[in-house]
């Protein structure tokens, strides 16, 4: 390619970098086509380190930052993703100062990954663990809004929850001071709430529960955004597909 393609006359490897072709590494990554990749940058939906990408261009795995709508995709081989089914008494961190069995102990020691996000020790279900700290950070990040889905067992009559509990749960409730987001609320049997957020407080739903008069009994989260899985065994993991990764990362996109 000669310096009439690129901006200005520069030289064109300031522009187009080195490396292995940006729309295979998309392709590579469960983007689609090399010609749907090639859309994508034709958009203007893909940068590079910030800038917006052009065609020819080219990346170093190893350091460029690439990002489509915004959202940094993992290129880097060494990246993973794994997805947790967290079971009790598990405690979501890298490392316990008392001893305790962490999330980190079920999946592969090598590479290193963190939680993204934590389920409490008493909580169960499905739990991100990746070493994309870029991605990390979008997900957890309250502005991007992710949703998380759970089962919630409640104590209550044999009537179950009723409405002006639940209604309270979908509008808001104080939790010292601070009123949490509206929620998806709904009962699918008695006792059994299914709760939507996007916020992540610190035991947010149980403490939403207990303010409308219902101790959580057990807890299952079963949805991360687009992320479901109903057959992963509990204290089993897996490695999210390249479909997955990508509607995570569209996901924050939004």
């Amino acid at each position: 390619m000669s310096s009439k393609s690129v901006p200005g006359g520069t030289d064109p490897k300031d522009v187009l970098g080195t490396g292995e072709r940006l729309q295979k590494i998309l392709a590579q990554r469960g983007w689609g086509s090399r010609r749907v990749c090639e859309d994508l940058i034709a958009d203007g939906r893909v940068t590079v380190n910030g800038v917006v990408a052009i065609l020819g261009r080219r990346v170093d795995i190893e350091v460029d930052l690439v990002a489509i709508d915004g959202a940094p995709v993992g290129v880097r081989p060494d990246f993973v993703y794994y997805l947790l089914n967290k079971p009790t008494e598990v405690i979501s961190t890298a490392r316990d100062t008392h001893n305790r069995a962490t999330v980190t102990e079920l999946v592969p020691r090598e590479p290193r990954v963190y939680p993204v996000g934590r389920l409490d020790a008493d909580s169960e279900g499905l739990l991100l663990l990746t070493n994309d700290g870029e991605l990390t950070n979008r997900i957890t990040h309250p502005s991007h809004g992710v949703e998380k889905e759970y089962l919630v067992h409640v104590e209550c009559s044999d009537a179950g929850v009723g409405e002006s509990a639940i209604h309270r749960l979908r509008i808001g409730v104080d939790l010292d001071g601070e009123i949490t987001a509206p929620a998806d609320v709904s009962q699918v049997q008695s006792g059994v709430l299914r709760i939507v957020i996007h916020e992540g407080k610190n035991r947010q739903i149980r403490r939403m529960c207990e303010e409308v008069g219902h101790r959580v009994i057990r807890l299952v989260r079963v949805r991360i955004g687009p992320i479901v899985d109903r057959s992963l065994p509990p204290g089993e993991w897996r490695h999210l597909t390249s479909a997955e990764v990508k509607a995570l990362i569209e996901a924050i996109s939004n």
